[in-house]
């Protein structure tokens, strides 16, 4: 049983809102640190969806960065994770994740606001994003691997595919304002200065996710085994072919997913002429896509199985770049845009729910944090080579050329991942097959799930 902790009179009002819209008994936000922690991603979902927006603009129309340097800031996002994603998972497993949470966001915050601050100071530059991205991408491997953590420490197994929903219904509820927000900021203040906001709202989530009380028992050893830990991470992985096939298939999709993401915005501003503002408020689309995923996730993942729901979203995400591809530049192009940017909300939503609960699930507590950060290293490395391809077939051969890598590349994904036996059958989580200590890990039914009434 996780230990209670008193609630404030905020948590009270949320309490009776959550009373007045009738939320169920047992609904997992009605437990007060589950819902503490969901707030804090609604938070920092809210301000992630001002960097989304305000960093690559601030490459593109401040700095006329050019298709091949847009590719390598994202390339430098990802480096971090092929670079320290397997000794950080190691490391993990030996100290409290939740510290490590926290001290990501203060960073994330420390980060984004230097931007701003080089700008004023008359210094900013691409070899400053450069640096900027890199440490982006080194929070987003140690602490995003401690939050994926954290999760299962609040939340038992046979409820995961549910909270990994609600916590994408937290983000995509910030995709559907954070766009409009992060334009408006930007055409007032421009793309730079807008990154304090993010800067705060960063702050903000890091004060409420230190009211996130878990008990986590440690596993630390005498810290002198740390390869044979680490190669037995890799093993524990190698060892699950569902575990290799989902590193594969995502892996894939992160490829061209991030040849599209180089190329998206540069596509909208220089191809379809859209500005700042605008294209902010294109980005609603992509909120209203995981909105709708992230409320019919669960359900659709239950009813066809968790594997084929992952890998419908493959074949989605492909169809939004195919159209992208062939948009003319006129309003139908900037239709197409909003109509690819929702359905990569939709297909995004039911790959991520799905591959994180699926890894979770078979995963004994002691291994999660090498199992986490194996699988996120492996899943990436494809990621890198995909934004410098994006990169340099907008540079040398034309913006439309990237989206239909990615879009074409997507829909085979989807054909050759239906192939797999070990993601295509599975309809249900699966459970972990040897019983192992599970440390920090929450066991099924563990958490109270009664409405808190103060206690």
């Amino acid at each position: 049983m996780l230990p209670k902790r008193h609630s404030t009179s905020f948590d009270r009002l949320l309490d009776r809102l959550l009373d007045l819209i009738r939320l169920p008994a047992g609904d997992l936000l009605r437990n007060l640190v589950y819902r503490r922690l969901w707030t804090s991603i609604l938070i920092s979902s809210l301000g992630g969806q001002i960097t989304l927006l305000a960093l690559p603009l601030t490459a593109a129309i401040l700095l006329h960065a050019s298709p091949t340097q847009m590719g390598l800031l994202t390339a430098m996002e990802l480096a971090p994770f092929v670079l320290f994603s397997l000794p950080a998972g190691v490391w993990l497993d030996r100290v409290r994740k939740l510290p490590v949470y926290i001290v990501g966001e203060v960073t994330l915050a420390v980060a984004v606001a230097s931007v701003p601050v080089a700008a004023w100071m008359g210094w900013l530059g691409m070899p400053w994003l450069y640096f900027v991205g890199f440490l982006l991408g080194t929070v987003y491997t140690i602490a995003g691997s401690a939050s994926q953590i954290v999760l299962t420490q609040v939340v038992s197994r046979d409820r995961l595919v549910e909270a990994h929903a609600k916590n994408a219904l937290a983000s995509s509820g910030a995709e559907v304002a954070g766009p409009g927000v992060a334009g408006a900021l930007i055409k007032l203040v421009g793309a730079p200065l807008a990154l304090a906001v993010d800067a705060l709202l960063l702050l903000v989530s890091a004060l409420i996710l230190r009211g996130v009380k878990v008990t986590e028992t440690l596993h630390r050893g005498d810290g002198s085994h740390f390869w044979r830990d680490l190669k037995d991470g890799i093993a524990f992985v190698r060892g699950k072919p569902m575990l290799v096939s989902l590193a594969c298939a995502v892996g894939g999709w992160q490829m061209f997913n991030q040849a599209a993401q180089v190329v998206q915005i540069l596509f909208a501003t220089r191809v379809l002429g859209l500005s700042a503002q605008s294209v902010g408020l294109s980005y609603i689309a992509l909120g209203a896509g995981t909105v709708l995923a992230s409320a019919i996730g669960h359900r659709v993942s239950a009813r066809i199985g968790p594997g084929p729901c992952l890998i419908s979203g493959f074949l989605i995400c492909g169809i939004g770049w195919s159209v992208l591809c062939v948009a003319p530049a006129n309003a139908a192009g900037v239709a197409a845009f909003a109509f690819t940017l929702f359905m990569f909300g939709v297909g995004a939503v039911f790959i991520f729910i799905n591959f994180l609960s699926l890894r979770q699930a078979v995963t004994p507590g002691p291994l999660l944090g090498r199992m986490t950060s194996t699988m996120r290293w492996l899943i990436l490395i494809p990621a890198g080579p995909g934004a410098l391809i994006g990169g340099w077939l907008g540079e040398h051969v034309s913006l439309r050329a990237a989206l239909a890598f990615a879009g074409i590349g997507a829909l085979l994904l989807a054909a050759l991942a239906w192939q797999l036996r070990a993601i295509r059958t599975v309809r249900q989580l699966p459970k972990v097959e040897e019983e192992v200590e599970l440390g920090a890990e929450a066991q099924p039914g563990a958490l109270n799930l009664q409405p808190v009434n103060g206690n």
